[in-house]
């Protein structure tokens, strides 16, 4: 008798903190979405440690050749048989992982991906190269700009795209979650694709304190805010969680300066200070278009002008009531569309739809 399959396999590309459980009932850290989703959706976690201690030497040599992405996914094609859907967190491990059930006899586990970027060139090369598409059933995105890329270039199925507008934890980054009190102050946060230079230019002989958070968990791409001269008025610090968000609590409002990608480079600064109340000003992007509404929600800018970032940043300082207005708005949407319970419930539905078609 063939043994029961377990339900998901669940990627993590990094490394679980063994104090997770406590930093988060410390107050020091929001939920991760791996973590929530894992509730959601039934799932099993492995992450790089867990996929060295399962792979043995040949992980290992996997690990040096290749990398701990490729590791992840190699973990999770040793274990495809036992699992009905393995989910892959983004395509540094979707797009090795589909190579590798390309060549194998036997499938095993149905494939869900996330897709950060895929329209990269490299990428889409091998997609059609060994026609990797087929191997996933279903693409999990954040941006519409991408699902369209994606169902043009490699005829991918729109009805198996999935547009979700990301996630934030909206019980950690509330208003209510911390007392700091509010100063004449401005900020930004993270490092994907963003284009400091342009907004300290914008800022320079604004009278306002401006706070960049040049820093991210996630990018390893550089503090380009180092290549400017920075004026007085602008500091540039790096913060935890819990720092970050009391951060965006004593601010005006939050800018989120980008240069133009095809993806949603800014979306986690953009959630948690929508979700902390605050209006955010920001680059109108190729891939940045589906969460901000114009005017309602928050204000887009074109990407790389200086001079209208200023007027737009002047103009929200002065109008506090607009401010205000907006930054209710973005909160109430937050929560009803992005919160982080929402995305896990909205990924098990996704991880269900396939499942059937293992069952039927």
């Amino acid at each position: 008798m063939t043994a029961e399959r377990r339900r998901v396999l669940l990627t993590v590309s990094g490394t679980i903190p063994a104090d997770l459980n406590d930093q988060i009932a410390r107050g020091d850290r929001p939920r991760p979405d791996y973590l929530v989703m894992a509730e959601a959706l039934g799932a099993e976690l492995v992450d790089h440690v867990r996929a060295r201690e399962t792979t043995g030497r040949l992980g290992r040599l996997v690990e040096r050749i290749a990398g701990p992405n490729v590791l992840l996914a190699w973990s999770c094609f040793r274990q495809r048989r036992h699992f009905e859907v393995v989910f892959t967190d983004g395509e540094q491990v979707g797009i090795p992982y589909a190579a590798m059930t390309r060549f194998a006899g036997r499938r095993g586990a149905r494939h869900i991906m996330i897709v950060h970027i895929l329209t990269v060139r490299k990428k889409m090369a091998l997609m059609r190269a060994l026609r990797l598409a087929s191997r996933i059933d279903r693409m999990v995105v954040y941006s519409s700009r991408q699902r369209d890329l994606i169902a043009t270039a490699l005829s991918y199925p729109p009805d198996r795209i999935v547009l979700s507008p990301f996630m934030v934890d909206t019980t950690f980054f509330a208003p209510d979650a911390v007392d700091t009190p509010a100063r004449r102050m401005i900020c930004s946060a993270g490092l994907e694709f963003r284009d400091y230079p342009t907004m300290v230019e914008a800022v320079r002989g604004l009278d306002v304190e401006v706070v960049l958070a040049a820093a991210s968990p996630w990018s390893k791409r550089r503090d380009v805010s180092g290549d400017v001269e920075v004026p007085a008025n602008v500091t540039v610090d790096r913060f935890g969680f819990a720092d970050l968000r009391a951060l965006y609590a004593s601010a005006e409002f939050v800018v989120v300066p980008l240069v133009d990608t095809d993806f949603q480079a800014g979306i986690t600064t953009i959630l948690e200070a929508m979700a902390m109340g605050k209006a955010v000003i920001c680059s109108r992007t190729r891939g940045q278009v589906d969460v901000i509404v114009d005017g309602s929600t928050g204000i887009y800018v074109r990407p790389g002008d200086a001079a209208a970032l200023h007027t737009a940043i002047a103009n929200l300082l002065d109008d506090h009531d607009l401010a205000a207005r907006l930054g209710r708005a973005a909160r109430e949407w937050a929560v009803a569309e992005a919160d982080i319970q929402t995305y896990a419930d909205e990924m098990a539905g996704v991880v269900d739809a396939v499942a059937r078609m293992i069952r039927s």
